[in-house]
C-alpha cells in the first residue's frame, strides 16, 4: 500500500490488519518502509500462585529435635 493510500486510510487498515490478521506493506515511491503486523496477546505469566493442594508439617522446620531452652 502506498504511504498516502495508507496516510487516508490509516484507522480502516488498522481495524482490517486486527480483523484479518494479515500483515500490511507500506510503500514510498515504490519502496517498502514499513511492515503493520496485528499485535499479538502476550503469553500468560506462569506462576506457582494455587498450585499448593495440601500443605503437609511445618514448611520452615529442620525435623530436629532441640531444646532452646536447655543450660
Amino acid at each position: 500500500m502506498a504511504a498516502g493510500k495508507f496516510k487516508d486510510r490509516c484507522l480502516k487498515t488498522l481495524d482490517e490488519v486486527a480483523r484479518t490478521k494479515a500483515p500490511v506493506v507500506i510503500t514510498k515511491r515504490g519502496r517498502p518502509v514499513a511492515k503493520l503486523v496485528p499485535c499479538s496477546a502476550p503469553a500468560a505469566k506462569r506462576s506457582l500462585v494455587g498450585s499448593v493442594l495440601k500443605e503437609v508439617g511445618d514448611p520452615f522446620g529442620t525435623h530436629e529435635a532441640w531444646d532452646a531452652d536447655a543450660s
